[in-house]
């Protein structure tokens, strides 16, 4: 079905009548289009209607005006709203094949997106939600279906581990879905787009993707240590420079917090709904670029590395990579998930 652009008067008077306008691929949560103005091309997304239309469409705009105060520029510019349709007009931007080591530009960019909001924008956007009781019983119960042995002490590590999330704050602007196809690499540097699940909170939280692997992304990648070194740097640097102080937050609990979290394993339309981690036992299946079980396997193979030698995770670095071990004893077929973006 055809949906005709929904340009309205207002739109018209404020930027010109559209010369050409083409509908372009995008979520069922939004329309969008390509058009072409008297005074170039834009981008025209409207939120759909649905019981968070008008949550998600909030969060955008005001995700994109914060955002808009970084220099340089970390988003397209916003050209114009008209909340009655819940409709954005972008700056459009041409996006161009990224190189092997896109994720360097990347962290650089993100940490600048981070860092466009500090404690006087407390209120203006939610606040991050990390995992919880039930992610952690979810967790327990998965590894004793794997019939590996859980120490007393882990209960107590991952309720420790859920409370520094929780109590760590911070108020960086977080994208909230940091994908590839998310970050478009322009000739002026990269630009995020889509913030409808934006939120503040720690800037961790999606520095860790780098390692974890894209935990909220149809496509997963695994980056070599090396790259994801010189990333890391690129993002403790630009964090500096923007703030002038290092970036909130521990790398390793954010990587292990995502580890608890089965919503990630799923499309957004499947979560909060069952315990995921609960059917890895008896069923795989694919969701992009992996199959639940590869990406599992590859975020417990990333904890267990990281917190090895770690005293508040002692006993959790042990679980994941007994945990791992017995998965691929199980599936030996499994392959690790793929080293560069689709």
């Amino acid at each position: 079905m055809v949906t005709r652009l929904p340009f309205g008067d207002g739109l018209r008077a404020e930027l010109g009548t559209p010369l050409r306008s083409r509908r372009l691929d995008s979520s069922p949560r939004s329309r969008v289009w390509r058009v072409v103005l008297p005074d170039g091309a834009a981008v025209v997304k409207q939120f759909v209607q649905g019981p968070d239309a008008d949550e998600r469409f909030a969060c955008e705009v005001a995700a994109l005006r914060l955002a808009a105060r970084g220099a340089p520029a970390v988003v397209p510019a916003l050209l114009a709203v008209d909340e009655g349709q819940r409709l954005l007009v972008l700056e459009h931007l041409e996006h161009r094949p990224p190189g092997g080591d896109w994720i360097v530009d990347y962290a650089d960019a993100l940490a600048r997106l981070h860092a466009a909001t500090g404690p006087a924008n407390s209120g203006a956007l939610p606040r991050w939600r990390g995992p919880d009781q039930v992610d952690i019983d979810a967790f327990l119960a998965l590894a004793e279906a794997l019939t590996v042995t859980v120490e007393s002490r882990v209960a107590g590590e991952l309720r420790d581990l859920v409370g520094r999330l929780d109590q760590e704050g911070g108020h960086a602007l977080l994208h909230g879905d940091p994908c590839p196809g998310n970050d478009l690499h322009t000739p002026t540097g990269v630009r995020f787009i889509d913030f409808e699940q934006a939120s503040l909170g720690s800037g961790m939280t999606e520095l860790a993707y780098l390692r974890i692997g894209f935990p909220t992304c149809w496509c997963v990648t695994s980056a070599p240590e090396p790259l994801l070194a010189r990333a890391e740097h690129a993002y403790r640097h630009a964090c500096r420079a923007a703030t002038g102080s290092e970036p909130r937050g521990d790398l390793t609990d954010a990587c292990a917090g995502w580890l608890l979290r089965g919503d990630a394993l799923v499309e957004r339309a499947r979560r909060r709904s069952v315990d995921h981690l609960a059917a890895i036992p008896h069923r795989d299946w694919t969701w992009g670029t992996a199959t639940a079980r590869q990406r599992l396997v590859h975020r417990l193979g990333v904890v267990s590395a990281m917190t090895a030698g770690s005293t508040a995770l002692t006993g959790l670095s042990g679980l994941t990579a007994a945990m791992r071990r017995s998965m691929l004893a199980r599936w030996p077929d499994l392959r690790p998930v793929p080293t560069r973006r689709p």
